[in-house]
């Protein structure tokens, strides 16, 4: 088996879907400095995608700049799924720990992070006319990424076909469950700013008075 440097071997795994990351789990290789990298990329590239795409297929209503909405569609998002998938296969006896689990969906997801930034650039290059350049850019970015996606559940946990399938559509199932109680987290804490701020303001105006 070949010996390759940390960015060698992410262009390896991107490159062979289905040895790529069971070549990786082998050697024991990844980076999480990389894999970190790669998130971050993926956050700016949705800011880019929101705020800096040409204005002839897009253009934003919002007045002002929400870091929110981005922060939940990169960070959030993923984190979520590396904790669901490592709930999930820890009750499935998958054996990837949640830092391998961790590197290999990050790799996993460089097809459609390189996408983001394209069809950002391809926005201010091409017309209307020409979408469909910029939408095939699309489907192959986000059809490549779910299949490195699907082979890195597969091979770090060491999992048959059927099995990979039933993991990754119970992931998806704790996502949803850990998002909504996330929203019901903030909507709570929400509540409590708020009826603590009406106190606050009560109490001050009396004193006042």
């Amino acid at each position: 088996m070949m010996d390759l440097t940390q960015k060698q071997w992410v262009k390896y795994a991107v490159t062979h879907p289905f040895e790529g990351f069971e070549d990786m789990r082998w050697k024991k290789s990844g980076s999480v400095k990389i894999a970190m990298c790669i998130i971050v990329l993926l956050f700016f590239g949705q800011i880019a995608c929101g705020r800096l795409y040409g204005a002839q297929f897009f253009i934003s209503n919002d007045k002002t700049f929400n870091i929110i909405p981005y922060i939940v569609r990169s960070f959030v998002l993923f984190g979520a799924w590396v904790i669901g998938n490592w709930a999930v296969c820890t009750l499935l006896d998958g054996e990837g720990t949640l830092k391998n689990i961790c590197i290999y969906s990050a790799y996993a997801l460089i097809p459609y992070v390189v996408q983001l930034y394209i069809n950002v650039g391809l926005s201010h290059i091409l017309i209307r006319d020409e979408y469909i350049f910029m939408q095939l850019a699309e489907i192959i970015g986000t059809g490549w990424t779910v299949l490195l996606m699907f082979s890195a559940v597969k091979s770090v946990h060491q999992y048959s076909l059927g099995k990979t399938v039933f993991a990754v559509v119970l992931t998806i199932a704790a996502m949803l469950i850990m998002l909504f109680l996330l929203v019901l987290f903030m909507s709570l804490i929400q509540q409590v700013y708020i009826f603590i701020s009406t106190i606050y303001t009560e109490l001050s105006y009396r004193a006042r008075v």
